[in-house]
């Protein structure tokens, strides 16, 4: 096999949480365009059929399956539905929200919203999936982590406090799983271009400070994320395991 076709993911199927939009759906195109069929997911249909209807007719291999995250027995059903119709040999754990409040301050059900949205749902997903990987002995698991994985700022302690279980889980699922064929790692975003984002791009303060605090001195594009994502879902990557790939123009390196 050659370096390039290494990369390449053709036969292979793919299913990528909250996918309907933003980073998720960035990466589905990417995992798409690499050669996957891709099973995109999201709570609302509506937003999914669209986002489907999209990389369609970009001539991309991709359907859709509509159900939430946060419910156990909504994944298992969905896992189930899925694999009916093929293995699912790439998983992507990228639904995730954020809300933003003083600790002191912060709702508890929106505590527990958060939790069950950013880090049940990596364990509901992985655990469904995982499965059918161990019964086959092969399996990439993605779980997007997050520069806040690794560092803080006020007003995020919650979201900070799922993404940094993220990317432990991410490691002690590499360890369970990683002797029955499976690779687990975790991708970090830095500050992206997204519509949830849209409010703090528009920040002319906070976007002068994030530039001028990450040394590629810029904020990132969705396109930067769909190689990363192609790179830890293929055979690239086959002795990366229990790692947290960092896509932050070096935000997470600076003082």
């Amino acid at each position: 096999m050659s370096v390039i076709d290494s990369f390449r993911l053709n036969g292979r199927r793919a299913l990528v949480t909250g996918s309907s939009m933003g980073i998720g759906l960035a990466i589905a195109e990417a995992l798409a365009s690499a050669g996957a069929h891709v099973v995109l997911n999201a709570r609302n249909a509506q937003r999914l059929d669209a986002a489907c209807a999209q990389l369609s007719a970009g001539g991309l291999s991709v359907s859709a399956e509509c159900f939430d995250v946060t419910d156990s027995g909504s994944v298992r059903e969905a896992v189930t539905r899925i694999e009916s119709q093929g293995p699912i040999d790439i998983l992507v754990n990228n639904a995730g929200i954020q809300i933003r409040a003083p600790l002191d301050q912060f709702n508890d059900d929106d505590w527990r919203r958060l939790m069950a949205t950013n880090l049940d749902s990596v364990y509901y997903v992985s655990k469904a999936v995982a499965q059918g990987m161990i019964a086959r002995r092969a399996g990439s698991i993605i779980n997007i982590c997050s520069v806040m994985s690794e560092v803080s700022r006020p007003t995020v302690a919650p979201y900070t406090a799922s993404k940094g279980g993220v990317k432990m889980l991410t490691k002690a699922m590499a360890n369970d799983w990683g002797p029955q064929g499976l690779r687990v790692n975790g991708i970090g975003p830095g500050f992206f271009k997204t519509e949830l984002n849209e409010r703090l791009v528009n920040d002319p303060q906070f976007s002068s400070w994030i530039v001028g605090r990450t040394p590629s001195r810029r904020w990132g594009d969705l396109e930067d994320l769909g190689p990363a994502a192609v790179f830890l879902a293929s055979d690239a990557s086959r002795f990366v395991n229990g790692h947290v790939l960092y896509v932050d123009g070096g935000v997470t390196a600076a003082l």
